[in-house]
């Protein structure tokens, strides 16, 4: 079996770190559990990324430009049910192949800005709001966010969160039939009428 490549270690690196902060946090996901996750010692993880903090940045970095790819894509479309498809069909195939980032996604739709993570969390939510052709889902009201657009929000979050489970519940069965049925699931979710 050939060696992985640096890249393919960073990624493999960058999407656990993305799956364990979408579930416990910045502040509660340490180096050593991120190295566990991917069966590295914390001395080797460090060599690749010298703190946390520079963890935290790659992991911004990286969900933000694969939103921005999704989004690009859609781009040409207006916003509405084919847009929707469009963008939908990006993060399911980004689902497959790290579901970390679109668990951190999904975290990020209304993440509040308590701190320097929370700031980029919402700078993810914005991204994957811009690539519907949304405006972003919550504004801060009074020091709290309020959801500016509930259904959408709801609609969004929840075919998002169609596409992190089934990804991650049905990893090892997906076939290109079963990617289409993924899309029809999460499509599905954002309350388009049926085009048949």
């Amino acid at each position: 079996m050939p060696r992985p490549t640096k890249q393919q270690i960073d990624d493999e690196i960058l999407d656990a770190a993305a799956a364990l902060f979408a579930r416990h946090g910045f502040r509660e996901t340490s180096v050593q559990r991120i190295a566990d996750a991917v069966g590295y010692s914390k001395t080797g993880l460090l060599h690749r990324f010298p703190t946390k903090e520079a963890l935290q940045e790659a992991v911004v970095e990286r969900c933000v430009g694969q939103i921005r790819e999704v989004a690009a894509a859609a781009a040409p479309l207006p916003p509405g049910p084919a847009r929707d498809r469009s963008v939908i069909g990006g993060m399911a195939r980004l689902a497959l192949g790290q579901p970390g980032v679109v668990a951190l996604m999904l975290s990020c739709l209304l993440a509040e800005p308590e701190s320097e993570f929370g700031v980029a969390l919402q700078l993810i939510g914005g991204e994957v709001a811009a690539a519907f052709g949304d405006e972003p889902f919550t504004e801060v009201v009074s020091g709290a966010g309020q959801l500016t657009h509930p259904e959408r929000a709801i609609r969004v979050t929840g075919a998002l969160g169609a596409l992190a489970v089934a990804s991650v519940a049905l990893r090892d069965c997906f076939t290109p039939d079963a990617l289409t049925t993924l899309v029809d699931v999460a499509y599905d979710a954002l309350g388009h009428p049926p085009t048949h």
